[in-house]
């Protein structure tokens, strides 16, 4: 017999959080609301601990580790943004993946060092620790899936939406367009 105690525990479920940063956080944001076994997505700017302590665009991705796993996570934003391309942009556009604890970081450099070999050029994209985050005004959080039609949706946006349904379908949950 199944009392309501019992129920309260089988809701409970184990959530993550790692940043990520790379290219525009409306694009990061979409990319990973689309996944399946990502719970939410906070829009917005992101500094570190360690080097380059300036805010950069960026995103929290809250996950469900059973679902969907950190090296998975880190193989999307890879694919999705210019991991190899060193622009002008890139102090506003960071290529990075933000830790929480020892065993992101270990994790993400090792999935990294994995990936390697699937890329022509070296992978820029660094691990770093977490420090602070500033969420976005309210008005551009989940800019891409409150007005996909807008012009920068369709133009930027939408593309790379296209290419993680070719390359990771299997991972993506309901309500991509």
């Amino acid at each position: 017999m199944v009392n309501k105690t019992t129920n309260i525990f089988a809701c409970l479920v184990y959530m993550e959080l790692t940043g990520f940063g790379g290219s525009c956080h409306w694009c990061t944001e979409a990319i990973f609301r689309s996944l399946r076994g990502v719970e939410k997505v906070e829009q917005g700017w992101i500094a570190t601990d360690g080097d380059g302590k300036d805010f950069s665009e960026a995103v929290i991705v809250h996950y469900e580790p059973a679902i969907i796993s950190l090296p998975t996570l880190i193989e999307v934003h890879l694919y999705t943004h210019s991991c190899t391309a060193q622009h002008s942009m890139r102090d506003k556009y960071r290529s990075a993946i933000y830790t929480f604890n020892d065993t992101q970081s270990v994790t993400a450099k090792k999935a990294i060092n994995d990936l390697q070999a699937e890329f022509k050029e070296p992978i820029i994209t660094k691990v770093i620790p977490f420090g602070e985050f500033k969420l976005n005004e309210e008005q551009y959080l989940d800019y891409y899936y409150r007005d996909p039609d807008k012009p920068f949706c369709r133009n930027i946006i939408y593309p790379k939406l296209q290419l993680l349904l070719r390359q990771f379908g299997d991972r993506i949950g309901p309500g991509i367009r």
